[in-house]
């Protein structure tokens, strides 16, 4: 009797549910998925007999037997496809090649001048051509491409502002899938960061966080009860046009007094320029960081400034959503030696003791790499639970 569209849904969900088990916790047996995800065991040893063939699982000998016949162990096939991860800066591009574990197989990274969108989307075009040569060969190949963007992105890929790339209503994935015919992804970098930290990063241990992308700009991904949170139509977490001054400096965006004004790498290049008026060559945050390591107090005090706003808006976020730890992601994180203690005193000083208790303000030990990493595994992840359960 051929299945019906019910029993289809139901094999592709379940499925996906003994995969994701191996993915994370083989070396498993049968039986011990069958008790851990409360499937029967016939059901398991078919999905898994379907898994095998498709290459995504394997067997490995035999596992400790507890009273009966040793149970044969499973293991998850991290090399039976790839993904690609892209963090578009607004003065570089990062990507990055990774297994299904998320582990780097290749990487790359672009410098970007004040270019057009045309411009961008073609050395985005160029990286993935790159990451795809060099992926090494697998079942699946190239499962999926994401990107990850400093801006508002709606469902369909597009762009609709990224006012530190002067875009708008740019409809990126559109123009991506004129090249390729891998699955893709467009999504708001800080968003993208968030899902890197909680899977690789600091933030693994926490289940309610904000992660904050402090680059030229500043954004803000939110992870509440273990998801992601996106807002109604994906729109959260643009907080670096939270308003703090409100007779303040002019914005790209329009507004004045904008966050990322005050408290960006953009913002602490631009009050370094009145520090090295002859300076012949552009005023770079890496030139910055080695003239702190050198005891330059002019050079400190701006990154102690920029801490203290900082501060401001990282205040505003602990108000509002009580999390249990915050992550200082991006460029921004190669200061933490001299924002941290001036992030850390300002919170102290200006909230209560009882809006601190359990919090824990942390840098990002990924830097900039959490946006690509998160972006390669939300590729995974769709493969995983929808591209590969393709059931007959």
């Amino acid at each position: 009797m051929p299945e019906t569209g019910n029993q289809k849904l139901v094999k592709k969900i379940n499925k996906s549910i003994v995969l994701k088990m191996i993915r994370n916790h083989a070396p498993i047996s049968r039986a011990a998925i069958s008790q851990k995800a409360g499937l029967n065991r016939g059901t398991v040893s078919s999905l898994v007999s379907e898994l095998i063939e498709e290459q995504l699982i394997s067997e490995s000998g035999m596992g400790e037997s507890r009273g009966g016949r040793k149970p044969v162990i499973l293991l998850f096939n991290q090399l039976a496809g790839y993904s690609i991860g892209l963090d578009l800066g607004v003065n570089y591009l990062l990507g990055v090649l990774t297994d299904l574990k998320g582990q780097i197989v290749e990487e790359r990274k672009v410098t970007l001048e004040t270019l057009s969108s045309e411009d961008i989307i073609r050395h985005i075009k160029n990286m993935i051509h790159t990451l795809i040569t060099v992926a090494p060969e697998s079942p699946n190949g190239i499962v999926g491409i994401g990107i990850g963007v400093p801006g508002i992105v709606d469902h369909d890929g597009n762009v609709l502002l990224a006012p530190n790339l002067m875009w708008e209503n740019v409809p990126l994935k559109e123009q991506l899938a004129q090249d390729f015919s891998i699955p893709i992804l467009i999504e708001n970098e800080a968003n993208a960061g968030a899902y890197g930290e909680k899977l690789f990063g600091t933030a693994q241990e926490h289940d309610n966080l904000i992660y904050i992308s402090a680059g030229i700009g500043i954004g803000a991904g939110l992870i509440l009860n273990n998801e992601l949170y996106r807002g109604l139509k994906g729109f959260s977490g643009e907080i670096g046009h939270m308003v703090v001054d409100l007779d303040g400096k002019q914005c790209r965006c329009g507004r004045h007094g904008c966050w990322e004004l005050y408290a960006s790498e953009q913002a602490i290049l631009n009050e370094a320029k009145s520090l090295f008026t002859d300076h012949p060559q552009p005023i770079t945050l890496e030139y910055l960081v080695d003239l702190a390591e050198q005891g330059n107090q002019a050079v400190i005090q701006l990154f102690e400034q920029a801490g203290k706003y900082l501060a401001v808006g990282i205040l505003n976020m602990i108000n509002t959503f009580n999390p249990e730890q915050v992550i200082i992601g991006n460029r921004l994180s190669m200061a933490q030696k001299w924002l941290e203690p001036t992030i850390c005193q300002s919170i102290q000083l200006q909230s209560k003791e009882f809006n601190q208790e359990g919090i824990e303000v942390t840098f990002s030990h990924l830097s900039t790499h959490a946006a690509p990493f998160g972006m390669a595994a939300f590729s995974t992840q769709q493969f995983l639970e929808s591209g590969v359960a393709q059931t007959n």
